[in-house]
This record gives structure tokens, C-alpha cells and sequence, in this order.
């Protein structure tokens, strides 16, 4: 993918749930899926099954995205694992396994590839001991230029903050379905490195304060890229996108991030 990072190493385009538009969301098979249409990131969900393993998963319960119904905090790894997570998007990928973070995280790795992790924390389930258990593996898993973690939820990323102080080290994103009046303050404290917006709800004037202030600035989830060009010349770094290869032919001029 031509211009697929700007001049400073950003990600243009990042794989929603991994190639979720043509994929099931959040497998291997997505990512594996992502990086042969020419990605290099990938945005991934992050929650802990009842056992406490963490996997890589988006809803609260299993009914949506696999052959099976129930709450994710009632599943163990076990029956996790014995889940059908393909076939529901298309009978081609039955049989598609519940990834774990682990199994992710080598498979990232082995890829070369960027992740943006998100920590789900989902009504019920505990912020910290989410960031407890899947924190420290993404960091002994992926250097720190190939690791952005964000999250809707404030005490979560504060828990996440406090693991690793360092925001070289660690490069925390704010995620926000509409940028809220508070969010210097917040991105000042957590020592943010980017914030992630709703590009349906993203005003000229915020997005340039975003960037006046030094942080990055990505938009999910855009599918149209034609409707969504007007907002690269507002200083948008990449997009988090079902079917990042729409974009291909839509991207700003790399010259312009010189």
C-alpha cells in the first residue's frame, strides 16, 4: 500500500478487528488477512475470559461471533477454545478458533506488524485486572514503536499508565466516541501519545487543536474514503477501517507530512 505512514512512522491505515470486512473479526485469520492486503497495523480487542486468560475479543458474550451463546466472564479457556468463531461471517471459516493474546501477540510479531490494542472493559469486568494480565505480555511481546494501547475507560488507562510510567515506553491512546471538553487534561495526565476519535464526529477545529498540541490523531471507523478525505487536510494520521485497502487511492500526499 503506497504512502501507507507518514513521514513520521504513523500508521495511515490501521486493520479494524483485524480485515474484518472480509474476515472474521478479531482471529488470526483477519490479521493474517490484513497484512496480505498490504497493512501493517492492526487495531484488536483485548478482554479476560472467566479464568482469567486473556483473549482477543470484542462483546460481552460469544452469541454474535461464534456457533454458541453466554457471557464471556462464564468461560474458561477450555470451552473457549472449542468455540466456532468463523463460521457465522462465512462458511469458509469454520472452525476458526477464539485466538488468546498470546497466540496473537506471536503471530504479530512473526508478521512484523503493528498493534493497536484495545483494553475492553465491557459492563461488570475489572479495568485493572484486565490491564493486569494483558499488559505486561504486550510489552515483553512488541517493541514500544509497534504498540499503541487505548481504552474508553479513564481508571483503566490510569491503571495502564501506572505499569509503565514511561510514555516512551508505553504510548497510550485516548479513545472517545466525541472528543470531550476535558480532554487536555487527560491527555496531560496520562502522558498520551494519540487520540482516537469517531470520524463522523470530528470538528475541523478539534482535530487541529489535537495536532496543535503534539498528539496523534486517528479516526475510526471509516469505510468511505471518499466521504472521509476532507478530513486528512484537517492533520488526521490514519484511519481504523473494516477495509483499510479502500484507501489505497485516497491517501494525502506523503510530501505533505514533510
Amino acid at each position: 500500500m503506497p504512502h501507507a505512514t507518514t513521514a513520521n512512522a504513523l500508521p495511515r491505515t490501521i486493520a479494524h478487528r483485524g480485515l474484518s470486512a472480509r474476515a472474521p473479526e478479531n482471529t488470526l485469520t483477519a490479521v493474517r488477512g490484513a497484512k496480505r492486503a498490504g497493512c501493517d497495523w492492526v487495531e484488536l480487542d483485548v478482554q479476560l475470559l472467566g479464568d482469567g486468560t486473556p483473549v482477543i475479543w470484542h462483546d460481552n458474550g460469544v452469541r454474535r461471533c461464534s456457533n454458541s451463546r453466554g457471557k464471556l466472564a462464564k468461560l474458561t479457556r477450555d470451552r473457549a477454545s472449542a468455540l466456532d468463531v468463523g463460521s457465522w461471517f462465512h462458511k469458509d471459516y469454520a472452525g476458526e478458533p477464539m485466538a488468546t493474546l498470546e497466540e496473537m501477540l506471536a503471530l504479530i510479531d512473526s508478521l512484523g506488524m503493528g498493534l493497536n490494542l484495545e483494553l475492553k472493559v465491557n459492563r461488570g469486568r475489572s479495568g485493572q485486572a484486565l490491564v493486569d494480565t494483558a499488559l505486561p505480555m504486550a510489552l515483553r511481546a512488541l517493541p514500544a514503536e509497534q504498540l499503541v494501547v487505548s481504552c474508553f475507560d479513564a481508571p483503566t488507562l490510569s491503571a495502564a499508565r501506572a505499569v509503565q510510567r514511561d510514555a516512551e515506553l508505553l504510548r497510550i491512546g485516548l479513545l472517545y466516541d466525541k472528543l470531550p471538553a476535558d480532554w487536555r487534561k487527560a491527555a496531560e495526565r496520562l502522558d498520551a501519545f494519540s487520540l482516537h476519535l469517531n470520524w463522523r464526529k470530528l470538528k475541523k477545529k478539534d482535530a487541529r487543536a489535537i495536532k496543535d498540541a503534539g498528539y496523534a490523531l486517528f479516526c475510526y471507523t471509516p469505510n468511505d474514503p471518499i466521504a472521509f478525505h476532507p478530513l486528512w487536510g484537517w492533520g488526521v494520521d490514519g484511519v481504523i477501517s473494516d477495509d483499510p485497502a479502500l484507501f489505497t487511492e485516497y491517501l494525502p500526499d506523503q510530501n505533505a507530512d514533510a
